[in-house]
């Protein structure tokens, strides 16, 4: 059952993350289109940015959907999580809920229907402030899952069973969310541009809207290539953040089994660059990165700081669970008995989700899972960047018209960007296995009871109606891009 929930839910993120990536980018896209409309008062821009406006909207109505039903499944498949830690994890969906949405469905109707009832300015508004809406969905959304990935700002409360938020703002501005913010965020604005240059390309092949084409292309190329700069700088925030909170997880993404000072980045299997990974780690080749053995037996790192090894974790994870036993037994009948229980249990809490581990080697994500995602994300990353310098570069020059070849290299691209972004995706939560709430709650722990049949038939109905859900948004995708913008004249 526990496999079953655990496939559901991916499958559910991994659907989810086909809309999202899109919209944050073309939401940035036709927004600078419509600002050189209103800056030059000169209509194509106007008609290029509906153009993009029109296929924003259809990627954007199938994406709430998909959101939707992945926030219900914290209740349906991971009850036990939702009590364990509903408090806080439903502060910041809460609040994406009530600000984002109000934000996106004010201004989504008077960008697509105030062009003729308000001025082009508070239209223009508008445009950024539904782009600014949608990034303010990603960022509770994504301080929700930072929390999973390094919880803070909460206690444990013994007689409610729940973690407790003790400060908003730890959670709010928790390190690890604002560097996965951006990466996501800016992530989407590479995923967007691979899109527009790619269907843009298409019309260059087809001998169609050449001036819009060639338009679009230089401008989605510029906002991909601020929004991939910005990906990487905060892919290395990300990077020093997961040495520091998750380094079972940067273990695995690095398939190293034993670390220490000057650890080697692997570039593939059998190919390292000495010294590389504590730079990107530690910035210091000097700092001490743990290897997956080291992380399992305990070591002591460069500050002299002793790091317990998996199976003292994994005790004391047991003694305070037994604490937390005998105090819900013993607090109505023998207080002193329970309070003694009680301080047992918080001289252990910091390890009180190891209990429920069984063996050491349960701690070891999939690594060459882990790996080889990483090493799809980064080098995609590196191949779309270069191919939107270069689409920039020959369509400045006024060659890439006749570039039929880098025409073709781009169009067939748009599948590789949602390639990188899923896999980057599989490294922050195949990375992190086994843990739901990293070191606190296991998945094996939060899931609810339910048959493994009833989650297996869901399963398999939300693929059927995820995949008609893709079917539906690519067919009226592909009628609205056969059809091109309006107004633009195809010899232009």
């Amino acid at each position: 059952m526990l496999g079953w929930s655990r496939a559901q839910f991916a499958l559910t993120a991994c659907y989810h993350w086909v809309f999202v990536p899109l919209t944050l980018g073309l939401a940035i896209i036709m927004a600078v289109m419509e600002t050189i409309y209103v800056v030059k008062k000169d209509d194509f821009w106007k008609q290029t940015a509906k153009f993009w406006m029109k296929l924003f909207g259809i990627n954007f109505a199938v994406g709430i959907a998909t959101g939707l039903i992945l926030e219900f499944e914290f209740g349906t498949n991971w009850s036990n999580y939702s009590w364990f830690v509903g408090d806080i994890f439903g502060a910041p969906l809460a609040i994406e809920g009530i600000i984002a949405f109000f934000i996106e469905a004010t201004f989504v109707a008077v960008m697509y229907f105030g062009w003729d009832k308000v001025s082009k300015r508070f239209h223009l508004a508008s445009t950024w402030l539904t782009g600014i809406g949608a990034a303010i969905s990603a960022i509770w959304i994504l301080v929700a899952n930072s929390w999973m990935q390094h919880p803070v700002g909460m206690e444990f409360n013994p007689d409610t069973v729940r973690n407790e938020m003790v400060d908003f703002w730890a959670v709010a501005f928790n390190p690890v969310a604002i560097s996965k913010f951006f990466h996501s965020w800016f992530s989407g604005w590479m995923t967007g541009a691979i899109f527009v240059i790619g269907v843009s390309c298409w019309y260059l092949l087809r001998k169609r809207h050449v001036r819009f084409a060639i338009a679009s292309i230089k401008t989605a190329a510029l906002v991909g290539i601020v929004g991939t700069l910005a990906v990487m700088f905060s892919g290395d925030g990300s990077g020093i953040h997961a040495a520091k909170y998750q380094p079972m997880k940067l273990a695995a993404a690095e398939g190293l089994e034993d670390g220490g000072p000057r650890a080697p980045f692997s570039i593939v299997p059998g190919l390292e660059i000495p010294g590389m990974l504590s730079i990107l780690a530690t910035h210091d080749i000097n700092g001490y990165v743990p290897g997956i053995n080291d992380l399992l037996n305990g070591y002591v790192d460069e500050n002299g700081v002793e790091h317990l090894s998996a199976d003292a974790k994994i005790s004391k994870g047991k003694v305070a669970l037994a604490a937390f036993k005998s105090y819900r037994s013993l607090k109505d009948n023998d207080p002193e008995a329970a309070a003694e229980a009680r301080k047992v249990l918080e001289e252990n809490i910091d390890c009180f989700g190891y209990g429920y581990i069984e063996k050491p080697e349960d701690l070891i994500p999939n690594v060459p899972l882990v790996y080889w995602s990483f090493r799809i994300m980064v080098g995609l990353g590196g191949f779309l960047m270069l191919l939107m310098v270069l689409v920039l570069f020959f369509g400045w020059k006024g060659k890439l018209e006749n570039m039929k070849w880098l025409q073709w290299v781009a169009l067939l691209s748009i599948p590789l960007v949602y390639l990188a972004g899923q896999a980057g995706w599989v490294v922050a939560e195949a990375g992190r296995q086994p843990w739901a709430i990293d070191g606190l709650l296991p998945v094996s722990a939060a899931v609810s009871s339910l048959s493994a049949g009833a989650v297996r038939t869901t399963f398999f109905i939300f693929i059927a109606v995820f995949t008609l859900f893709l079917a539906i948004e690519l067919r009226i995708l592909f009628k609205a891009i056969k059809k091109g913008p309006e107004a633009v004249d195809n010899n232009q």
